[in-house]
């Protein structure tokens, strides 16, 4: 069992000068653009008292997710989803932030860390209003490490590669899995019928002003 540093770096070779130097304190031009075309992050927050950490998913349209102040601040509106709110609560508690941005079809990632605020004020909020739903909280990451990372993992897995993926009948729907964990009863909703109603709940939201 690996119980200290010492045996932990014998295991592995040292970094080398350009895996330590990518990282930036900021955002530059190249992950400013990344961000601006990425549809989809996943952002990590811990909560209080050594709470587990969560990793919570995050999508929009390319660029719902925003950057200010030359790539010192990101700007991240908060959807409505299923009013857990385990994201917001953990930042309340403890506002270190970890955020991986994806692009489909690219293999490399942007990884982003910082620290958060929740930001309620107009003009937080209304510079989000032209997206399909005005928020109701703005979380205001300054950024403190920013770095691409390699296309390895996603070589690997070859996500982005549709003979890759299995049918998705492999799995049971979302709906059967949830009844079985709480002991519900029989399902009453079909995978299809869950989709349509997501999709309705979605068109319902604002649709962006002209």
């Amino acid at each position: 069992m690996i119980e200290s540093l010492t045996q932990l770096r014998a295991l592995y070779a040292a970094p080398g000068e350009r895996a330590v130097r990518k990282q930036l304190q900021r955002l530059d031009a190249h992950a400013q653009r990344f961000i601006a075309r990425s549809p989809f992050c996943v952002i990590a927050s811990g909560g209080q008292g050594g709470a587990l950490l969560d990793a919570s998913p995050r999508g929009g349209a390319p660029g719902f997710v925003k950057t200010a102040d030359e790539g010192a601040t990101l700007l991240l509106p908060d959807a409505g989803g299923n009013n857990r709110l385990d994201t917001l609560e953990n930042l309340l508690a403890d506002p270190r932030v970890a955020l991986l941005f994806m692009l489909p079809g690219m293999d490399e990632t942007l990884r982003v860390n910082g620290t958060a605020r929740l930001r309620d004020e107009p003009a937080f909020c209304d510079a989000f209003s032209h997206e399909r739903q005005r928020p109701k909280v703005v979380i205001e990451v300054a950024v403190r490490e920013a770095y691409l990372h390699c296309a390895k993992a996603f070589m690997r897995s070859q996500l982005w590669q549709p003979h890759s993926w299995g049918p998705r009948d492999a799995m049971p729907s979302m709906n059967q899995m949830i009844h079985d964990q709480i002991g519900a009863g029989p399902v009453t909703e079909t995978h299809e019928e869950m989709l349509a109603r997501y999709r309705a709940q979605l068109n319902d939201e604002q649709a962006p002003s002209a």
